[in-house]
């Protein structure tokens, strides 16, 4: 393919370069190459060059061919950064691959310039963001953005650090001995086999100390390892690890809490070879790594593994399909267990790493629900209406006459007054399609709740698990949590960590109130005495496909930072015991939660069990992509359109769903139709996200 006018879809012509007669000389000195461009000749070797240009619109979503000229034939290699004439302007690329010939007959553009004679763009990193730009129905250009850094010049002209070249032994299996399938799967890593696995801590657990060793056996394959956390927290917990285990020298940090420049200089360390771990948040999965043998991520439900970026991947969908392409080892771990996670256990994709349950025991704190024991009820009949009811201040007490610190979660601020049941708190769903019901936007106090998915609204509206009629809202954030819980603690130092207040990364072991809202919370060395889960009702009231999932995964990452029961550690979670997300928690079973959530998201076509994509935009714009895709597949079975909540464009949503099988099919669709959008110059822009991390 080329780049002449019927190529590009623009209405900027490329003009046709037609070799001139010489020019006469001035005594001036020669040019460069560049400026005698009717001189130049195609490289002999090899003259053709496929280039992904950097134009991020769909319809251009491909590589196009141009010719090499002689005097950039050794610095054009694959990878490399290009200058090419693209629609009649300079724009950047890269070069993919050379071949001997181009499917296009017309004459060919030259490549003007070689950028950097740094090959940034491995194969295989090229291969990925394709996959991943095809799975998300989105564009090339746009996945390179995330994998590959900006350039400095500066940094690529300095002298390469020298390291120390580790010779690292099998790691010693007894930090994964609590896990019967642990041993075996550093064996199958040591030994370079691709072993997937989905691992689920323990409380207390080194979860950095057990990645580290995974890095290790991988290392001792001669492979290298990636490994990918939520925040700058975990990855300075992992960095720490590693090191320790490993040497500075054999692992890097990517964040983007480094400088542009220093991000770079770490990068193409990596890129060169210098160093075979890596540790950072979610672009790091595209850290080109030399024959990459470990791909771990830690906490996969977190949603800072979600990119905002278009086109919205999500970390372990993007480790998941480079394990496929690479032959790597896969490891998924974390407290908590998603639905995604328990899929791939269920295929027999992923192997489950679990402890027995005399471990989960052994290391578990003491949980206790609202409303569990009559006797508790008899000491405290408000106990259910009260915040924070006289259990949980009992808790808090005995923790901290035993001088130890006392963990207070609620709810992260800014979270909306979703609807929920006044009686029992439970979120209140849609009849049809089972989606959340909220109040029209801009519409009157009498007005009915609406679904926010299909735009039904509910006249008269009955809790499926009471009965109840009534509904409610509200939440109180965690400023004033620690106001009241100065007051009722006169004598106690209270701290907040997060909901606008510095993030601690630690606290020390001594009797104090620490308040934080989820994934805030700090670590302590010996573990809390207690941890109080406020707000639990609140919790699950979001409006959210995933508000189950999302609480038991927070509520077990505070509760793993307690005391074992043996030595007094105790959880107290506000909320009725008899919810089963709560039983859950109780019983410390998160993999049984999954299974379940897993069976009701396929009874009724919710993802994972299922592919979905959110189509959002003005309504004609929004309208004419749904036309598109149903007179593409009749089986696409659409939602909606609904009004978007806080949009001042008036925005739209339809939501698509089709069977898991089918996933594929539908991106082709959703990219074909904005390609067709896009080369007609549609003025509505549409988003397009498939399998949202959130669907509210």
């Amino acid at each position: 393919m080329s780049t002449d006018e019927a190529q590009t879809g623009l209405d900027v012509p490329v003009p046709t370069v037609v070799p001139g007669p010489p020019r006469p000389r001035t005594g001036r000195p020669p040019r460069r190459a560049t400026s005698t461009r009717g001189d130049w000749q195609a490289a002999d070797a090899a003259p053709v060059a496929r280039v992904a240009v950097d134009v991020a619109l769909p319809h251009l979503d491909r590589p196009f061919d141009y010719r090499v000229p002689t005097h950039l034939d050794d610095a054009a290699r694959p990878g490399v950064r290009v200058r090419v004439r693209f629609a009649g302007r300079l724009v950047d690329g890269y070069l993919l691959e050379r071949v001997e010939e181009s499917e296009h007959t017309g004459r060919l553009a030259w490549i003007d310039k070689v950028v950097s004679p740094e090959p940034v763009l491995t194969p295989e990193v090229a291969a990925l963001c394709r996959a991943v730009a095809d799975r998300y129905a989105g564009v090339f250009a746009d996945v390179v953005r995330m994998a590959v850094p900006p350039r400095h010049a500066r940094v690529e002209a300095e002298e390469p650090r020298e390291r120390e070249a580790a010779v690292v032994a099998r790691p010693d299996p007894a930090g994964w001995a609590r896990y019967p399938r642990g041993p075996a799967f550093l064996e199958a890593l040591a030994a370079g086999r691709h072993a997937h696995a989905v691992w689920q801590a323990l409380p207390g657990e080194s979860w950095a100390e057990r990645f580290a060793e995974a890095a290790a056996a991988a290392l001792a394959a001669d492979r290298g390892a990636i490994l990918v956390v939520p925040d700058q927290r975990d990855v300075e917990t992992a960095h720490a690890a590693v090191v320790a285990l490993l040497g500075a020298d054999a692992v890097i940090a990517l964040t983007a809490e480094l400088g542009p420049a220093e991000r770079y200089r770490r990068w193409l360390a990596v890129r060169r070879g210098e160093v075979r771990v890596v540790v950072g948040t979610r672009s790091a999965a595209f850290a080109p790594v030399e024959r990459v043998g470990l791909l771990a991520v830690w906490d996969d439900g977190d949603d800072s593994h979600a990119e905002p970026r278009a086109p919205y991947p999500q970390v372990r969908d993007v480790l998941i399909a480079r394990a496929h392409a690479a032959g790597a080892a896969l490891l998924i771990g974390a407290h908590s267990r998603t639905a995604e996670a328990q899929l791939l256990v269920e295929s027999n994709w992923a192997a489950a790493i679990v402890a027995d349950r005399s471990a989960v025991r052994a290391a578990a704190p003491r949980v206790t629900a609202i409303g569990e024991t009559d006797t508790q009820l008899a000491r405290d009949p408000d106990a259910r209406a009260a915040r924070v009811p006289a259990v949980a201040f009992e808790a808090a007490r005995q923790a901290l006459g035993a001088g130890h610190p006392v963990l207070v979660q609620v709810p992260r601020a800014g979270y909306l007054p979703w609807l929920s049941c006044a009686q029992c708190r439970e979120p209140a769903r849609c009849r049809h399609c089972a989606g959340p019901l909220g109040v029209p936007r801009g519409g009157a106090d009498a007005a009915p709740p609406t679904c926010r998915w299909c735009g039904r609204a509910d006249v008269n509206f009955r809790c499926g698990g009471c009965g109840g009629r009534r509904l409610r809202a509200g939440v109180v954030g965690s400023r004033r949590t620690a106001e009241e819980l100065g007051r009722a603690f006169p004598q106690v130092a209270v701290r907040t960590s997060g909901g606008g207040a510095p993030i601690l990364a630690s606290v020390k072991a001594k009797p104090e109130i620490v308040v934080a809202t989820p994934g805030a919370e700090p670590w302590v060395e010996g573990g809390y005495g207690a941890a109080l889960l406020l707000d639990g009702w609140a919790m699950l009231s979001r409006a959210d496909l995933r508000v189950m999932e999302e609480a038991l995964r927070r509520w077990l990452a505070a509760s793993a930072l307690v005391r074992p029961h043996a030595e007094g550690g105790r959880v107290v979670i506000v909320a009725d015991s008899g919810i089963p997300v709560v039983q859950a928690l109780v019983r410390w079973d998160p993999a049984g939660f999954a299974a379940e959530e897993l069976a009701s998201r396929a009874e009724v076509g919710f993802p994972p069990a299922v592919r979905m994509a959110s189509v959002e935009g003005v309504p004609g714009a929004v309208a004419e992509v749904v036309d598109l895709v149903l007179a593409a597949e009749p089986r696409i079975e659409v939602l909606g359109p609904v009004e978007v909540e806080d949009s001042a464009e008036g925005h739209e949503r339809a939501l698509l769903r089709v069977p898991r099988a089918h996933g594929r099919e539908l991106a082709r669709h959703l990219h074909a139709v904005q390609a067709l959008r896009s080369g007609r110059k549609a003025p509505d822009p549409v988003r397009v996200r498939l399998d949202p991390a959130e669907i509210e």
